[in-house]
């Protein structure tokens, strides 16, 4: 069983709630755009960082982590990416791999749109945290916990950091 920490879209905004909810955590994820080599290192200060970059992440954070991430935790396939869409209107970067080899999970962000949902097409879970920096439309921040048990995910939450503004 492991318990997972997911963000996305800090675009360089530090809140140590990140640090509060995060240390009951085994990992953390950023599913990216996370703006600065520092808020990547504080997060992997707390706890193992698994990240992917998102589209405004300069070449420091691209040279850090891939674009896409896929690997197996707890029995579950992962797939953590930025710009991955959602079921039923999943990204062109995405496609056809997503069809051809669906994740278990699919984690994704950019759209500042906190999100989960279950593509019963692909028999996946996907999961967009929202935003958790204060850049953007989106008006709550939002990080997302849950844990990883024996290829099921269970217990998750959805925590509000407060308004943006």
């Amino acid at each position: 069983m492991v318990r997972i920490g997911l963000l996305s879209d800090t675009h360089m905004w530090w809140d140590d709630k990140y640090e509060y909810y995060f240390r009951e955590c085994d990992e953390i994820w950023h599913a990216g755009d996370i703006g600065s080599v520092e808020v990547a290192d504080r997060l992997a200060a707390i706890k193992p960082l698994r990240a992917v970059y998102g589209n405004i992440d300069g070449q420091q954070i691209r040279r850090m982590f891939p674009k896409d991430q896929r690997f197996t935790l707890e029995g579950a396939d992962v797939w953590i990416t930025h710009i991955g869409g959602y079921p039923g209107k999943y990204a062109p970067e995405v496609m056809p791999e997503i069809f051809q080899n669906p994740p278990k999970l699919f984690v994704c962000g950019h759209s500042h749109i906190l999100k989960v949902k279950f593509d019963p097409k692909l028999n996946l879970l996907h999961i967009n945290p929202g935003a958790a920096g204060k850049y953007g439309f989106h008006v709550q921040r939002t990080l997302v916990r849950f844990t990883i048990d024996n290829g099921e995910f269970k217990d998750l939450e959805v925590i509000e950091l407060g308004r943006k503004g």
